[in-house]
């Protein structure tokens, strides 16, 4: 069984199918179609919902943090322990919500099919920030999309409802939700079982290793921002699945004198400020990561883990010397990253084995560190190709070259020519322009609709030498770019 609430209604759940969408379970099960399904992979934000966890603080003080999601994408047994909210749950008293009250005076809805999304992504902004900027309400709204083109109106009712918000019923009722959802808080392996199928909720590692051992043929769900479409694109069924985001070792950050472990399972947003801290363009790339629902959803170790050749975090944490933590049963390897990939979506990790934590390296003052990302658009979009590069210089010779890139092969990977060409030269124009035409020795990729296999090539070219530029003329860096 799992329990959760439905704004303040308690839902206990044993016999639902557990390929069942929040999206559909709020519209054929509960009677609630106020949200929407527009694209039913993540992309259009028409079917937004709200989910607050309970949350303690450096303090000791608990609260409940909102978040925005697509529920197009998200599976009912990731509910268990926390609070639903839809958008049919802010009209309070016969009275309209402030958000919904800014949407109505600046008239940013139109056709109105995905105002309940935007709803709820400025219902989410309201409550995480005080006095948000504008880009702050371009972040919240940018996996919103709306068809009729009403953007500076909506972003109106952001500045309206945000900036000057006042108290609403969730603030009214904090306490009580609190306590509620400590009531129902996950005390032992939760489960949704339909018969032919079931999805197992553990809520410790060593839980999961037994549940994994005992069923090698579980597909793991974490944020389920990739494994979904496997149900909403492919219609395909997922016999058994076990769920991760409830286990709470694999959703910590740890900083240690060398290094930062961030747990599989950690959320990408929860990864935004340590990584950050370090490695500031790992920071901004994470910005343009898909939009904020999917961050909020999709975590480190499945972008990682699904082997995607376009994943952006890998290129980054191959560039930096990260590896990760695979764990099977009571047992532990650690491996580079760089080694985990082995084919298109073939990897090192045995059966029944998973990972467990991400070390990533920590920042040092001689790196040189730069990442970008070319995609078609600047927000919510996947990369054409996805460039790391990290080297050392000491006395104008370079010392250390690590260069990966993603978007360039079957899997993402290190550009072992190029480094070659780097290694021990002088960081001049002329070395770099060799390096330039190694990566031709590196790569040979392949043209699709997002871009040619020429255009690949010479991209990933052109990212060395923007580096190169960028280092020596640091006034004009630009950082993580788009090229539409």
């Amino acid at each position: 069984m799992i329990q959760f609430l439905l704004n303040q209604e308690l839902r206990s759940e044993h016999a639902l199918d557990p390929n069942l969408t929040v999206l559909n379970y709020l519209r054929d099960h509960v009677g609630k179609p106020g949200t929407k399904e527009g694209c039913a992979s993540g992309d259009c934000g028409a079917c937004t919902v709200v989910v607050g966890e309970l949350q303690t603080d450096d303090a000791g003080r608990e609260h409940i943090r909102y978040r925005s999601l697509n529920s197009c994408l998200t599976f009912v047994s990731s509910l268990h322990g926390k609070q639903l909210i839809s958008v049919e749950d802010l009209k309070h008293k016969g009275e309209l919500h402030s958000v919904q009250q800014a949407m109505v005076e600046c008239h940013g809805s139109q056709c109105g099919f995905c105002t309940p999304g935007f709803v709820m992504s400025l219902f989410a902004l309201q409550k995480n920030s005080d006095a948000p900027d504008h880009a702050k309400a371009h972040e919240a709204l940018a996996g919103n999309l709306c068809r009729c083109t009403g953007y500076r109106p909506i972003l109106a009712a952001a500045e309206q409802s945000c900036c000057a918000k006042q108290p609403d019923q969730f603030d009214a009722r904090e306490a009580e939700t609190i306590a509620r959802l400590k009531a129902i808080a996950p005390t032992d392996i939760g489960e949704l079982n339909s018969g032919d199928k079931r999805c197992l909720v553990p809520l410790t590692v060593a839980d999961l290793a037994d549940l994994y051992d005992a069923y090698p043929q579980a597909r793991l769900l974490a944020g389920g921002t990739d494994l979904a479409l496997e149900v909403t694109q492919f219609h395909r069924t997922l016999p058994v699945m076990i769920y991760v985001g409830n286990v709470a070792e694999m959703k910590r950050i740890e900083t240690f004198a060398d290094r930062l472990e961030i747990g599989a399972a950690t959320a990408l947003s929860d990864c935004y400020e340590a990584l950050k801290a370090e490695y500031p363009d790992f920071g901004e790339l994470l910005q343009r990561f898909a939009s904020l629902q999917i961050r909020n959803q999709g975590t480190l170790g499945g972008n990682i883990g699904n082997a995607s050749p376009i994943g952006d975090s890998p290129p980054l944490l191959i560039a930096l010397g990260a590896q990760i933590v695979l764990c099977k049963g009571e047992t532990r390897r650690t491996l580079n990253l760089e080694d985990y990939f082995i084919d298109y979506r073939v990897t090192a990790r045995q059966e029944s084995e998973f990972i467990e934590k991400i070390i990533v390296p920590r920042a040092r003052a001689e790196q040189l560190f730069r990442a970008y990302k070319v995609s078609k658009r600047l927000d919510d979009d996947i990369s054409a190709v996805c460039a790391a590069f990290n080297l050392r210089v000491e006395n104008g010779v370079i010392a250390d070259a690590r260069v990966a890139f993603g978007g360039m092969a079957a899997i993402p990977k290190r550009a072992a020519h190029c480094e070659a060409v780097l290694l021990g030269q002088p960081f001049n124009n002329a070395v770099i322009e060799r390096a330039c035409a190694a990566l031709a020795e590196d790569f040979t990729p392949l043209s699709d609709f997002r871009a040619s296999k020429e255009y690949r090539l010479l991209s990933a070219q052109n990212l060395l030498r923007k580096y190169f530029i960028e280092l020596q003329t640091p006034h004009i860096e630009t950082r993580v770019t788009a090229y539409v």
